[in-house]
Parts: C-alpha cells; sequence; structure tokens
C-alpha cells in the first residue's frame, strides 16, 4: 500500500508501517503540528527501499522526493525495518537522513541493532490509545519543531 498527503510544504516524512490503523493514528497526529509537513506512507520494506532508491513505481523524483526525516516500523513483510535501516546508513546519498524506529518492539536485540546500525530515535509503540497519541504528540514536537537540520531548509 502506498499513500501521501502532499501540500507542498517544508517537511518531508516517509512513514514505513504496514499496520494502517498505526499509520492513520500516526500520519492523523502529524496533520497537527506548527511545522507543515507532507507525509508519504509505503506498507513495508521493499516498498521502503524502492521508494529510496528510486525504483519502479517510484522512479519520479518529483512525484516522490526524498524524505527529510523516515518513521520506520520494524516488523513488516518482505523486509525488515532493520534491514531497511542497514540499506540506509550504508549508503552515501541516505545515511544523512534521520531515521526514527517507531514500533511494538521493546526487545533488548532490536534496539541493540537498531542503534548498532545507527537509528537515530528508537521508541516504542505505547498499546494505550492516549499514550500513543502524547508519544507521537512528543515525536512531532522534537523532530518537526524542535530539531534544527539544515536539510529541512532546501
Amino acid at each position: 500500500m502506498i499513500t501521501k498527503k502532499v501540500t507542498g510544504a517544508l517537511l518531508r516524512i516517509l512513514l514505513v508501517e504496514d499496520n494502517l490503523a498505526h499509520a492513520e493514528l500516526i500520519i492523523r497526529s502529524l496533520e497537527g503540528h506548527k511545522v507543515p509537513n507532507d507525509i508519504y506512507h509505503v506498507s513495508d520494506g521493499e516498498l521502503a527501499l524502492d521508494y529510496l532508491h528510486r525504483r519502479g513505481h517510484f522512479e519520479d523524483a518529483t512525484e516522490w522526493p526524498l524524505p527529510h526525516v523516515i518513521l520506520l516500523d520494524i516488523r513488516m513483510p518482505k523486509v525488515s525495518g532493520l534491514d531497511v535501516l542497514q540499506e540506509i546508513k550504508a549508503s552515501d546519498t541516505l545515511r544523512h537522513i534521520p531515521v526514527i524506529i517507531l514500533t511494538t518492539s521493546d526487545a533488548r536485540q532490536d534496539v541493540a541493532k537498531a542503534y548498532q546500525n545507527y537509528a537515530n530515535s528508537y521508541l516504542v509503540k505505547p498499546v494505550d490509545f492516549v499514550q500513543f497519541m502524547n508519544l507521537m504528540e512528543e515525536v512531532g514536537y522534537y523532530w518537526l519543531n524542535w530539531n534544527h537540520n539544515k536539510l529541512f531548509e532546501e
């Protein structure tokens, strides 16, 4: 599945999430932030890599621009999020993009592997709806409002 909410905003976000309910909550929570953002959503790791490497459906860079931030689940079909992260951080053209792991897994080995592969942040999704929305609000404030990254100013 591929969706996008594009307004021509300053900040581009690639959301890699196979759970459609979680994706919808994340998209809705990010829409309310002061920094306008365009959200591109793909539902598996293979599509994420195709998007980032401009393969297949994603060849047109004007329609599918590189993101400024990636929100990445790790438990996904086809290619795991940890494998996606490893490929991003091994790429000269992609490694500068901040990758925020956003997952239900709090397994010590997943956290360790994510940081060994240079994840910029590792966040565990709370089961409780209110806590989940609070987490997304904090993520939005930090990464979209407070974090300073010159790449966002292109």
